[in-house]
């Protein structure tokens, strides 16, 4: 049955949504304003006949993967995964993480409790033999066990008193020395923070499990513990953004994102101008010698103008580094001498969404491309230097990417495809930008593409599908700084929670030598000062 046409504008929506958001509640007011938002957005989009049923389908329904075989398979297209093969030594495929049983040494996180044996040491006889004498071995045997607990732990200590029955003076006994001053040690802190933005956790789901377990962990005082310690750590936030501005590739990109208080005041953002009301966060990955950075920046500007800021901490002297970002004119810093590349992913997907319509034209230019990312992949697998990886692409890809761009011209000089199809739009893209997204055939270093940027942004994308918004800027200021410092971490192997703890430690030493507290050298500084201690 057709649906009766009613015409209502999203203002008038919105109105009704707020005549009932007492009886909804904040979540389920949250999530009605977020579906009359996509309605609003879906609805333009039609209007304007910006998007086609093809263009809402991936919109709407995410889809699962992008891999050549995969596309092709749907379109009805079966691959030869023999066909190309990268130069050099054949690997066998690697198990994918996930699979199997861990190991013991896994469990990097676990405590090490070592057992001695209980009736044999080093030196006595050996039982069996009676002639020989027992050592230890280099390995022991090794068991694993794993119970549960809380996120947030708690221990109650019970001071017992003794009371004078003649003067009533009352004795307490003394506070163990490991209880410690505070309520809420560092480590509390640290987990409530991995799991609120290293997770994607809400602060009501956390205070309902905590509640459930039996120890009670309120959303005010959640909110409490993390501001104030974002305050302790803000300095190693400080240090990441100037060390990130001498990185000598940056990636970056943006999503969309909500402040509350940004949308109830929109026009007095000091940052941008009135009539700017979108808010983003913006992702900034930076690649330096030994060490990588992520940076997250929630506000109305763009990724550019983000970047922008982030450089204007470049040492003098440097040379211009490599950008990496997609084509977008709002990823572009203005006014700042950079080396440009666009992302060869992007471009790519536009072939990957025209598939189903063009599957042997895009079957061509989809093994192409697949065939330069094994060969980079071969480069990283034999740990090439940059000027050694330039070098290996200019002999292997670069006969690759030729073949494609004399393809590519000839569709259109031959009449071959409509400019104003899907895959004319396609091949216009790639044909536009063909300098930027080949950058890494004439410099080095240069990245293929963006994705290292698009998985940070993942964090962020979590957070405000699980959390759908920021209260207040100030909040959305706390979050930049926990998930940049917990991102770094992961892009150099931290522990995030064992750095989030010693940051707090350490809080005055933090603000002398911020440049010692980072995620890849935090281990060695502890090490020194625990060396310069023991000689005191």
């Amino acid at each position: 049955m057709k649906p009766e046409r009613l015409d209502v504008t999203s203002e008038e929506l919105e109105a009704l949504l707020e005549g009932v958001r007492g009886p909804l509640g904040e979540v389920s007011y949250q999530k009605l304003q977020a579906a009359i938002h996509t309605l609003s957005y879906v609805t333009e989009l039609l209007e304007t006949r910006e998007a086609t049923l093809e263009k809402l389908r991936r919109l709407l329904c995410h889809a699962s993967t992008e891999k050549t075989g995969k596309v092709l398979q749907q379109a009805g297209i079966e691959t030869d995964h023999k066909k190309h093969t990268p130069p050099g030594e054949h690997t066998p495929k690697r198990k994918a993480p996930g699979h199997g049983r861990n190991s013991a040494a896994a469990y990097r996180g676990a405590r090490k409790v070592e057992v001695p044996h209980g009736w044999l040491k080093s030196g006595d006889q050996c039982p069996d033999c009676q002639r020989g004498k027992v050592y230890p071995q280099r390995d022991p045997g090794v068991l694993v066990r794993i119970k549960g607990q809380a996120p947030i732990a708690a221990a109650v200590y019970e001071l017992e008193k003794l009371r004078c029955n003649l003067c009533g003076d009352v004795f307490t006994a003394a506070v163990p020395e490991e209880v410690g001053e505070k309520k809420y040690d560092e480590t509390a802190a640290s987990m409530i923070a991995l799991l609120r933005y290293g997770s994607g956790f809400p602060w009501y789901r956390l205070e309902g499990l905590q509640e459930n377990l039996g120890i009670p962990l309120p959303v005010a005082t959640q909110c409490e513990i993390v501001k104030e310690t974002a305050a302790q750590i803000q300095p190693a936030g400080d240090e990441l953004i100037r060390q990130a501005a001498q990185g000598g590739v940056v990636h970056n990109d943006d999503t969309s994102m909500r402040v509350l208080s940004l949308d109830r005041d929109r026009a007095s953002d000091v940052d941008i101008a009135a009539e700017r009301t979108g808010v983003f966060t913006s992702g900034i990955v930076s690649i330096g010698e030994g060490y990588r950075i992520g940076l997250y920046f929630t506000g109305r500007k763009h990724a550019g103008e983000n970047l922008a800021d982030v450089l204007k901490q470049r040492a003098a002297g440097l040379d211009a580094p490599i950008q990496m970002c997609d084509a977008l004119s709002r990823n572009l810093p203005k006014k700042l001498e950079l080396i440009i590349a666009h992302c060869l992913a992007h471009a790519r997907r536009h072939f990957v969404e025209v598939t189903p319509n063009f599957p042997l034209e895009c079957r061509f230019v989809l093994e192409s491309l697949g065939e330069v990312y094994g060969f980079d992949e071969a480069a990283r697998t034999q740990r090439l230097s940059p000027e050694q990886r330039l070098c290996f692409h200019q002999e292997h890809s670069g006969p690759v990417m030729e073949t494609l761009h004399i393809w590519l011209n000839a569709q259109f000089d031959e009449r071959k495809v409509e400019p104003n199809s899907g895959l004319g739009t396609a091949i216009s893209y790639l044909l536009k930008h063909w300098d930027r997204l080949t950058l890494f055939l004439r410099q080095p270093g240069a990245p293929l593409d963006n994705n290292i940027c698009e998985r940070a942004l993942k964090k962020s994308i979590l957070h405000r599908k699980n959390s759908l918004f920021y209260k207040t800027r100030n909040g959305a200021r706390v979050g930049d700084l926990f998930m940049s410092l917990i991102h770094t971490c992961e892009l150099n192997g931290a522990d995030p929670f064992d750095y989030l703890n010693q940051l707090q430690r350490h809080a005055e030493e933090l603000k002398q030598t911020p440049s010692e507290w980072m995620p890849w050298s935090y281990r060695a500084t502890l090490a020194r000062t625990g060396a310069l201690l023991d000689a005191a």
